[in-house]
């Protein structure tokens, strides 16, 4: 005769259940994946678009306020994001990129668009930064409010550096578009030689759940 046995608790070590033992249909809780901590999503510089005429992909070469996309030299550059000679000057120049949240980003955890810069040949005698701005569109041809908490910081150097832009990650859920906005603003008064502010690379670091 079998014995029923009720209100018993097994307790398992970690690690033993593993992979093969999971049916491809379990119905996992997304809560329940593992946390994958500075997950990273790059954003192709390429998509650049003009900030005020999104139907045009960024110039060839940095003009007016419009940043520009450089090819450089097949199989020796990789394309990156320049606001063209700025000696002398003092101006804004902008570009902008649909970025997508993941959908396995872990709604609440820490969300930053890194982004990585500096100057070719000779640096600003004022200042040189970079900034971002970033929306989330709601989906009905709106958006919300600017995302990003972290101010303008300088890439006035000609050694490159990262840097990271958190978001407001109360106004991000995963799947979301995002908006962003990446101004270079800069000031130079003497001229002194070629200056070129240029962004090599930008990338989505956030948390995932599996």
């Amino acid at each position: 005769m079998a014995t029923e046995v009720t209100n018993h608790a097994i307790t398992y070590p970690d690690g033993f259940i593993v992979n093969n033992m999971v049916s491809n249909s379990a119905g996992i809780e997304t809560t329940k994946l593992e946390t994958r901590t500075a997950q990273v999503f790059p954003v192709p510089l390429t998509a650049g678009k003009v900030w005020d005429s999104v139907d045009s992909n960024l110039p060839s070469a940095a003009a007016n306020d419009d940043l520009g996309i450089i090819t450089g030299t097949w199989g020796t550059d990789s394309p990156t994001i320049q606001a063209g000679d700025i000696g002398g000057t003092n101006s804004t120049r902008y570009g902008v990129w649909e970025v997508p949240v993941p959908q396995n980003y872990k709604d609440g955890d820490t969300f930053i668009i890194r982004v990585r810069g500096g100057m070719l040949t000779t640096v600003a005698d004022t200042s040189c930064t970079v900034d971002l701005e970033v929306y989330a569109a709601d989906g009905s041809g709106a958006v919300g409010s600017d995302l990003c908490q972290t101010s303008a910081t300088t890439i006035n150097s000609l050694t490159f550096a990262n840097v990271d832009f958190t978001m407001d990650n109360t106004g991000i859920d995963p799947g979301d578009r995002l908006l962003v906005r990446m101004a270079v603003a800069y000031n130079d008064s003497g001229d002194a030689g070629v200056m070129t502010p240029e962004i090599s690379n930008m990338e989505v670091r956030c948390s995932t759940r599996g």
